[in-house]
């Protein structure tokens, strides 16, 4: 890759409402996006960071800037992975570098990652931690909705309520719950036999990161995913025996590439795999997107909680997102592009 331009913003994205979750109420979030220009080609990225990391706006802006000689002398990605560390800045790079790589070589991004013509995917569409009766009003408005995840906070009564509310709010479609670190071993047997009442299909990161040794031969009646246990390709070892599925988000392991080595090494150690995603336009998603032509379980709802997308942008349909090569990833130049609009 030879060399380009890069600049990187700030975009500040407002969610239509409060979002809750564990520990976390979300109104905005600050992103960055990472553009790489060389001549008529053009790559993109968009990264927020990991906020349970540390993970700031601030700190990525400043950690894409201390590398700018090494990216615009024209590294490649792979030289990325040992330039910075996993998280936001190398996503927002890494995405940047793919776009770019597809815009000059003529070929769409999926064909680069060897995962075949894209095909919209059943997202799940997540309701925020409230009181039961609003969360079953939320999973009413999700009309279209074939899969819904459910926030929980740790509180195993008002959990209860509302795993059981939006149940009975929803008979038809496939629910999973997102407990965010809010439970202890000792507390999940009476989780569990709720989920399993309400045919819940999946339990989401119940512990803490840090304390996954606990569900050592733990036995779980329904799938048990990973996700801030997860951060990259080196956690993966360790949930062996522990979880059976990894959920694979961008901003933790810093980028499409990881992201798809992890996905491939999950497969070849017997764990499923998930795609989610940090607060995002469709610019953000678009990666992950291509990473959920490989997933069992793909949670890409994010744009769906702005108060305003990108444009073009994802499309949500029947349950179902499809974010085409219009929105990233195209493989054309800057003449014969139509790119998304802030």
């Amino acid at each position: 890759m030879s060399g380009v331009t890069l600049s990187v913003r700030v975009e500040k994205l407002k969610l239509a409402a409060p979002f809750r979750i564990s520990g976390f109420v979300f109104e905005e979030q600050d992103v960055a996006v990472v553009e790489l220009r060389d001549g008529s080609h053009l790559g993109r990225g968009e990264a927020s960071g990991v906020y349970y990391l540390d993970d700031k706006i601030e700190g990525i802006v400043a950690a894409i800037e201390s590398r700018r000689t090494a990216i615009e002398s024209g590294m490649d990605r792979l030289s990325l992975q040992r330039l910075l560390p996993p998280g936001g800045a190398r996503n927002a790079i890494d995405c940047a570098m793919w776009e770019l790589e597809a815009s000059r070589r003529g070929v769409p991004v999926w064909e680069l990652a060897g995962v075949g013509a894209l095909r919209p995917l059943l997202t799940t569409f997540t309701l925020g931690a409230d009181d039961a009766q609003t969360m079953a009003a939320g999973a009413r408005k999700y009309s279209h909705a074939r899969s819904l995840k459910l926030k929980l906070t740790g509180d195993l009564e008002m959990d209860i309520a509302r795993i059981l509310a939006v149940r009975g709010a929803r008979p038809d479609v496939w629910i999973g719950v997102d407990a965010n670190q809010g439970y202890t071993v000792g507390a999940l047997s009476g989780l569990l036999d709720e989920l399993v009442r309400a045919e819940v299909a999946l339990l989401e990161q119940p512990l803490a990161r840090g304390h996954e040794a606990d569900l050592q031969g733990f036995t779980s009646p329904i799938p048990i995913a990973a996700d801030e246990s997860a951060l990259t390709l080196a956690d993966l070892p360790g949930l062996i025996g522990r979880f059976q599925i990894v959920n694979i988000k961008l901003d933790k392991c810093g980028g499409l590439t990881e992201g798809l080595a992890m996905a491939r090494r999950a497969r070849e150690i017997g764990l499923g795999v998930m795609v989610g995603n940090m607060v995002g336009s469709s610019l953000a998603m678009a990666p992950g997107f291509i990473l959920g032509q490989l997933c069992d379980v793909v949670d890409l709802d994010g744009p769906i909680f702005l108060s305003r997308d990108c444009t073009p942008g994802a499309v949500y349909a029947e349950g179902k997102i499809h974010c085409g090569e219009e929105v990233w990833g195209s493989g054309r130049s800057l003449t014969a592009a139509h790119l998304p609009t802030p």
